[in-house]
């Protein structure tokens, strides 16, 4: 006689179930994956990687980017505070209410392909050359958050990257570093003047936003910080803006305070390299040169809490005494 098929028990169905889930449990612990991404060999402190709310893509990267002539650009005000970057006989210009929505541009900038980078939490405009040892990535927004910095990650590999770090930090280019270019944070006046044949990056992005409302309204003046980071200094309030600058090695931040008392320009001197440091207290904006050749070191402006958690080891110009 042929047994019946008995249905497991409910004690058994329990137990298979939690054993499966422990495994999972198991695996995902090993992987330590946060919003999809594994960060278990990450270059910087895995528990310090953090989601800052919204899924990878959650900010979408502007893949197609428009463009206008400046002169015909309406929609951008003189007092607006816009990313400028020219390279090979192109300049262009982003502003930073639209930033505020997408923080990533794949762009090319005279054929050459370039990814322009917005962090609102950190204050941090940098432009990279999106090409990196002779590979060509486009780049996303992951969600998460280094140092309250925003980890970039390529669609090519979803290696994620740190952008005040300009560093691959997880995945198979990790340790791989992108090539910074000059990129000014001022206004669209000070930028248009500079650049009278520039492009604008215009709101026709092919989303549905409203760029005319800041998410980040008031941020910049408090002293709040919403992610946690490594290293905090006091020095200086939280949110001042300083020009952070790398020469070998060793870091200098600049901030917008002595920059103030020290003028328009001072000469300084930095890993043995002699540097001019150029500061326009009207639009609130700088920019570093070699002082033999003249040629624009890329800098970042940032506020002085996300440089210093990324260089607490920074010198800092100290300007002339109040």
């Amino acid at each position: 006689m042929t047994p019946r098929h008995r249905s497991p028990s409910l004690a058994a169905r329990w137990l298979v179930g939690g054993l499966a889930a422990l495994v999972l449990a198991g695996i995902a612990a090993a992987a330590r994956l946060v919003n999809g991404f594994d960060v278990s060999d990450a270059l910087v402190p895995a528990q310090a990687i953090q989601a800052g709310g919204p899924p990878a893509d959650g900010i979408p990267a502007i893949d197609r980017p428009a463009f206008v002539r400046g002169a015909r650009a309406k929609f951008v005000r003189d007092e607006e505070r816009v990313l400028g970057v020219a390279r090979n006989g192109v300049a262009k210009a982003y502003p930073i209410r639209i930033l505020n929505w997408h923080e990533i541009v794949n762009d090319e900038l005279g054929g050459e392909r370039v990814v322009v980078t917005y962090c609102p939490l950190c204050g941090t405009g940098m432009a990279y050359l999106a090409e990196v040892g002779g590979r060509s990535l486009r780049f996303g927004v992951s969600g998460l958050l280094y140092n309250s910095d925003v980890l970039l990650y390529d669609r090519e590999t979803r290696s994620l990257w740190s952008q005040i770090l300009a560093q691959a930090v997880t995945g198979s280019m990790k340790g791989a570093r992108l090539t910074t270019i000059p990129l000014a944070h001022t206004t669209w006046a000070d930028w248009k003047s500079r650049h009278p044949d520039t492009l604008v990056l215009t709101p026709e992005t092919g989303y549905s936003r409203d760029y005319q409302r800041d998410p980040y309204d008031g941020y910049g003046r408090s002293a709040e910080i919403w992610f946690g980071v490594q290293q905090r200094s006091e020095r200086f309030h939280p949110k001042e803006l300083v020009i952070g600058l790398e020469i070998d090695g060793r870091f200098k931040a600049y901030p917008f305070e002595a920059l103030v008392r020290s003028g328009g320009e001072l000469r300084d001197r930095v890993g043995g390299r002699a540097l001019i440091v150029r500061f326009d207290a009207r639009h609130r904006t700088g920019s570093v040169h070699d002082a033999a050749t003249g040629a624009e070191i890329p800098t970042v402006i940032a506020y002085w809490f996300a440089w210093y958690a990324f260089h607490p080891d920074t010198e800092v110009h100290e300007g002339k005494p109040r």
